[in-house]
C-alpha cells in the first residue's frame, strides 16, 4: 500500500518507509490506462483490440531459430551488455542500405530492451524534452523519473467530414519553435506514429531537423514500426538528412518486426557519442537483453528480405486495417486511416449512452473518451484504448475525440469484432 510518498506492508504501520518523489510524478502513482481496460476489469469475452500485443505467433522460422538457440549453451547465458554480436551484425546489414552509411557494430549499435537507457545517459535535473502529442504513453515516466521536464506540442487532427488520413495530422511549427527554450535538451520523434499512424513527410522532419540543429537538441527517433508502413508512402529515417547523424539515436524493435512483443529485444543505431553513454546505462539497468531471443532475432533479420517476409507482413497488415476500417465506413463513423503502425483512430464523439449508465469510479473523473470506451467494451464487446492518456491536462480535450483500436490481430477476430461494432449504429447520435 502507497499513501503520500509512504509505502506500508499493510499490517504494521509504525515503520512507514518513504518512496521516491520522482514516483508522484508523470502519473506514476495514477491507474493507468492499462489497469482498466484490462481482462480483469472487461467482459471474458469482449474481444481486446485496445493493446497493441498480436493474438498470433512469430513466423514458424523465426520460433525455430530461438528453439535452437535455447538447446545451446553460450546462447542462455550472458551475452555482452551491447548485445550479441551476431545480431548486432544483423542489424547492421539489414539496417545500412536505409542509413546509406556503413554502421559499426561495436560502437553504433546497441542491443536494448527499451528507451528507457537513452533518458537515464542524457537528462539532468531540469532539461526540457519535446514530446508530440499524442505520445507513447512510457515516454512520459521516461522523461519525470530522469529529471525531465516534459514539454507538449500537440499534432492537430483533422478538421474535415468525411474519411480522413492520418497525413492530416498536422505539426504547426511556429508552436514547435516556441516550445524550444534555453532548458530543451531532447526532442522525440515517433514515426510511424503511435498512435495516430501518421508516417512523417520528409518536409516535416527537415523543418524537425532545422530546429534541432539550430538549438543543439538531441533526437529520439522511435520508429519501432518501420516495417508497416502502407500505401507505397516513403518512410524517411531523420538520422539521414544532413547534419543529423550526429545528434540522432534512431530505436527498432523486434517484437514489432516479427509479431514478438514479449522478447522485449531492440536496439538503438546512431553514433558513438551517443551510444557510449547510453550502453553505459543500458549495463546498469538491465545488463544485457533475453540472450537467446537476441539470437533468434539476428536469424530473422538475416533473413527476413530473401524470405520476402518483410512486404508479406505489411501485405497482410493491410488487409486487417481494410477490415477494420470497412467496418467504420459501413457504421458511418469518422476514423483516421493510418499510414503506418497498426492503429486506427475512431472519433467517437457521437457516441451516445444513457445519463444514467454505471460507469466505475476509475472512468469517472477521466476525459469523455474513458467513458465512451468503457461503454463500447460493455455494450459491444471490442476493447479500445481512449486518447486522451496519451496527452497532457492542457491538451486532453484533444484526445477526448478519439478511440484507438489495434489492428495487429488475426483476421477472423477482427471480422467477428466487426460484426460487433455494427451494433455501436444504435447508440450513434
Amino acid at each position: 500500500m502507497a499513501t503520500n510518498g509512504i509505502i506500508s506492508n499493510g499490517k504494521d504501520r509504525s515503520n512507514l518507509i518513504p518512496f521516491s518523489s520522482r514516483l508522484r510524478e508523470g502519473r506514476a502513482l495514477a491507474q493507468d490506462v492499462w489497469s482498466i481496460f484490462n481482462a480483469a476489469n472487461l467482459p471474458s469475452d469482449c474481444i481486446n483490440l485496445g493493446q497493441g500485443y498480436m493474438n498470433f505467433a512469430p513466423p514458424q522460422w523465426v520460433k525455430e531459430a530461438a528453439e535452437e538457440a535455447l538447446n545451446s549453451v553460450a546462447t542462455n547465458h550472458y551475452s555482452h551488455p551491447k548485445g550479441r554480436l551476431r545480431l548486432r551484425e544483423a542489424i547492421k546489414a539489414h539496417y545500412e542500405p536505409d542509413f546509406g552509411r556503413s554502421l559499426n557494430p561495436e560502437t553504433e549499435i546497441l542491443v536494448t530492451s527499451g528507451q528507457y537507457s537513452v533518458f537515464v545517459a542524457f537528462l539532468e535535473q531540469g532539461d526540457e524534452v519535446i514530446m508530440f502529442e499524442p505520445f507513447f504513453d512510457q515516454y512520459l515516466p521516461s522523461v519525470t523519473f530522469n529529471g525531465g521536464v516534459p514539454v507538449y506540442v500537440p499534432l492537430h487532427p483533422p478538421t474535415g467530414a468525411g474519411k480522413q488520413s492520418s497525413h492530416e495530422w498536422t505539426i504547426d511549427f511556429d508552436e514547435l519553435r516556441r516550445a524550444v527554450t534555453p532548458r530543451t535538451k531532447m526532442i522525440i520523434v515517433n514515426t510511424p506514429h503511435n498512435p495516430v499512424g501518421k508516417v512523417f513527410t520528409r518536409p516535416e522532419l527537415e523543418q524537425i531537423a532545422a530546429i534541432a540543429e539550430e538549438f543543439n537538441l538531441l533526437v529520439m527517433s522511435d520508429e519501432v514500426y518501420d516495417s508497416l508502413v502502407f500505401d507505397d508512402e516513403e518512410h524517411v529515417r531523420i538520422a539521414t538528412l544532413p547534419g543529423m547523424w550526429d545528434r540522432t539515436v534512431t530505436v527498432g524493435s523486434a517484437g514489432k518486426t516479427f509479431a514478438a512483443t514479449g522478447w522485449r529485444v531492440g536496439w538503438l543505431i546512431g553514433p558513438q557519442s551517443i551510444i557510449y553513454p547510453t550502453l553505459a546505462a543500458t549495463t546498469r539497468i538491465v545488463f544485457c537483453s533475453n540472450s537467446p531471443l537476441q539470437e533468434a532475432t539476428a536469424v530473422g533479420l538475416e533473413q527476413a528480405k530473401k524470405r520476402g517476409f518483410l512486404k508479406q507482413q505489411c501485405d497482410e497488415y493491410a488487409e486487417r486495417r481494410k477490415i477494420l476500417t470497412d467496418g467504420f465506413d459501413k457504421l458511418g463513423m469518422k476514423y483516421s486511416n493510418p499510414q503506418g503502425s497498426y492503429f486506427v483512430l475512431l472519433d467517437i464523439r457521437n457516441v451516445k449512452w444513457p445519463d444514467d449508465y454505471p460507469f466505475p469510479e476509475s472512468v469517472l473523473g477521466r476525459g469523455r473518451d474513458f467513458r465512451a470506451c468503457w461503454f463500447i467494451a460493455m455494450e459491444v464487446g471490442v476493447s479500445s484504448i481512449p486518447v486522451s492518456e496519451f496527452y497532457c491536462e492542457e491538451h486532453t480535450s484533444i484526445g477526448e475525440a478519439y478511440a484507438r483500436f489495434a489492428f495487429c490481430k488475426d483476421v477472423d477476430t477482427l471480422k467477428h469484432a466487426v460484426e460487433r461494432l455494427q451494433n455501436l449504429k444504435k447508440y450513434l447520435a
